[in-house]
């Protein structure tokens, strides 16, 4: 009689417990299901913008005159200045690339007195003028500035920043959907069935599997972008306190920080060296009579005439060939030299007094704490510049692998709705999970946005669309 109530009992629990199990994966999917119609639209922008940017250097050589023929000797930066000056008489000069090779062109950034900012591509030979390129309207700034903000600020920073937190709840639910159940099959777990008559179990096995195996580095491409969104990038990865302190001991700092002359689709300085602070030059005797041409923020002809000691000085300390020069602006401001070459280790900044030419702070990479290192690494990684072409291919192949799971995941989604209604999985009555609740407080302080928007969700769930029954027809 007991054999046959134990029986029993283990009967009772084990349909309790598959019950359970069934129920959590259902508000799993509906999770998946909500997190993918927010996402989806928002993936699919950065995949196409990711590709666009990845691909930069090959698609600058083709639309801007970046190679000139070599003959004699260069011109100084200084006469090169001259002649950009003398050709946009209205400018101001902002920024000297030195040509990194000697069949390259230089480049002269300049803001015009229409507000336009400038690139002019010269030859550094002869000081003709190659051509432009309007630094807002260019393909690369347009998808570097919607793949960042949507090319609407600050508002569009956090959108797309909730929109990354959130692919990431989309891929941790994905893979516990993706997480075989029963007998273990090869075919469709691991290898899709593409052969198939039944249209929805293609479509299903050309979402998840693909899913599976990108999972790790569509993962590793939303961790390496994150530092550069504007609240969980300076909230939780940026060691404010941490910089070499001691090369500012005996030098005035302004309340500037490097950060500062960084923009969305412009970076003149690495990441690591936006929280630390700019250096002041010191106006002496002479050196008065240089700040009168300054009243407009631009640079002094003293300083300019210093360029051509700033870039030999940069050649000296062994710059890594690509390096920008960023012009004082002011009477108190600096050289600023900074290169981030495809390898981070090899990243260096110099801040140079603008009247004497003595270095007032230089950054290396091993002057970099241990976390900051890490972000530069995963930054070049995910840029596909560390090991060249292989990386590019690499982040291509996520980009493809995301571009994939958005439109397998909307075919799904349209093909298995109702007529007229969302199509959304009903929320099922579930036991509290102690351990769900953990990794969702977990992503909560993990990524704040994700923990806000979360909590708005459920309360959105809880108070109006499972209550009001018109809604919850429409949803369901």
């Amino acid at each position: 009689m007991s054999t046959t109530l134990d029986r029993e009992h283990l009967a009772a629990e084990g349909t309790t417990a598959a019950t359970t199990a069934s129920a959590f994966y259902r508000a799993v999917w509906r999770w998946h299901f909500y997190a993918g119609l927010f996402v989806v639209p928002f993936l699919l922008m950065l995949a196409i913008t990711g590709i666009i940017y990845l691909f930069k250097p090959q698609l600058n050589a083709l639309m801007y005159p970046q190679h000139v023929l070599p003959g004699g000797a260069m011109l100084l930066p200084s006469e090169l200045l001259a002649a950009t000056q003398a050709a946009y008489p209205a400018s101001t000069i902002t920024r000297y690339i030195p040509p990194p090779a000697a069949d390259r062109s230089a480049e002269v950034v300049l803001s015009t007195s229409d507000g336009r900012d400038l690139t002019v591509f010269m030859n550094p030979y002869d000081a003709r003028v190659l051509g432009v390129r309007d630094e807002y309207w260019n393909l690369q700034n347009i998808a570097v500035t919607l793949h960042g903000e949507l090319m609407v600020g600050t508002v569009g920073d956090y959108l797309v920043e909730l929109a990354a937190c959130w692919g990431l709840v989309l891929m941790i639910t994905g893979l516990y959907l993706w997480w075989p159940r029963g007998r273990f099959t090869l075919m469709g777990t691991l290898v899709p069935r593409l052969w198939t008559k039944n249209r929805r179990l293609f479509w299903r096995d050309l979402h998840s599997v693909p899913g599976f195996w990108g999972a790790l580095i569509v993962v590793f491409m939303i961790l390496t972008g994150l530092p550069w969104a504007a609240f969980w990038g300076s909230t939780f990865v940026r060691v404010w306190d941490q910089y070499p302190a001691q090369l500012w001991n005996e030098v005035p700092s302004s309340n500037r920080l490097a950060g500062e002359l960084n923009t969305t689709g412009t970076k003149v300085v690495p990441w690591a060296v936006e929280p630390m602070p700019m250096p002041q030059s010191a106006p002496t005797g002479d050196h008065a009579a240089h700040t009168s041409g300054q009243a407009d923020g631009g640079p002094t002809s003293g300083s300019v005439a210093m360029l051509d000691a700033v870039v030999a000085l940069a050649e000296s300390k062994g710059l890594a060939p690509g390096y920008g020069i960023i012009l004082p602006d002011g009477p108190e401001a600096v050289y600023t030299v900074s290169v981030f070459p495809n390898d981070p280790r090899r990243q260096h900044t110099l801040h140079i007094d603008q009247y004497s030419g003595e270095v007032l702070a230089e950054i290396r990479f091993a002057d970099y704490a241990r976390l900051p290192q890490a972000v530069e690494l995963g930054i070049a990684l995910h840029e596909g510049k560390f090991f060249g072409l292989a990386n590019q291919l690499l982040m291509l192949l996520a980009c493809l692998v995301v571009i994939t799971l958005a439109l397998t995941g909307t075919v799904m989604w349209w093909q298995r709705r109702p007529a007229g209604r969302l199509g959304a999985p009903a929320m099922p009555k579930l036991p509290l999970w102690k351990g769900a609740v953990a990794v969702l407080v977990l992503l909560g302080l993990l990524f704040p946005l994700v923990g806000i928007s979360l909590v708005a969700v459920l309360l959105l769930d809880f108070l109006l669309l499972r209550r009001v029954p018109a809604l919850k027809q429409a949803l369901s």
